[in-house]
Formats: structure tokens, C-alpha cells, sequence
């Protein structure tokens, strides 16, 4: 029998996503989300149909958003690279 109300650890287990995806979702408003006293619980139906509503390749998008750049955030790619001016 499967549980109604999974957790954010158990829902992203079922989705094949990150914890960090899943509670960036629903504070963002993309994904629904139940409230038992301080504990977030989330219906793997209603998440699936909003999920398909808002377009899975959002939630793809936000997947991936952290895994390209490096610490520097992609800044040291050009905005320390420039030259002084000659003088």
C-alpha cells in the first residue's frame, strides 16, 4: 500500500530529483504542498499533475541550474580577465 503523504526526502526519491529541487519547488509555488504542523507533506498525484501543468522541463531546468558553474559562480571566466589600461 502506497502513503498518501510522502515526505520532501520521499517525494524526491520518487521523482529522481534533488532535496534542494524539491523545496526550491514549493517555495516557489510550482509544486503543492500540506502543512502538518511544521512538517511539509506532498500528495505524488497532485505534485505529478502540477508538475505536468508548469512543464516538466522547468523542474528539469532547476535540476541543473547548480551543476555547471564552479564556486566562482562563472565570474572568473571573464570579469578578472581584463587588461589595464596602457598608460
Amino acid at each position: 500500500m502506497k502513503k498518501e503523504l510522502l515526505t520532501v526526502k520521499e517525494l524526491a526519491a520518487e521523482l529522481r530529483m534533488s532535496l534542494k529541487s524539491i523545496q526550491r519547488a514549493y517555495r516557489e509555488g510550482d509544486i503543492p504542498v500540506q502543512w502538518l504542523r511544521r512538517m511539509a507533506r506532498f500528495n505524488l498525484a497532485k505534485v505529478q499533475r502540477a508538475m505536468e501543468r508548469n512543464g516538466r522541463s522547468r523542474m528539469l531546468r532547476l535540476n541543473s541550474k547548480s551543476t555547471v558553474q564552479g564556486a566562482t559562480g562563472g565570474a572568473a571566466a571573464g570579469a578578472h580577465s581584463r587588461i589595464a589600461p596602457a598608460r
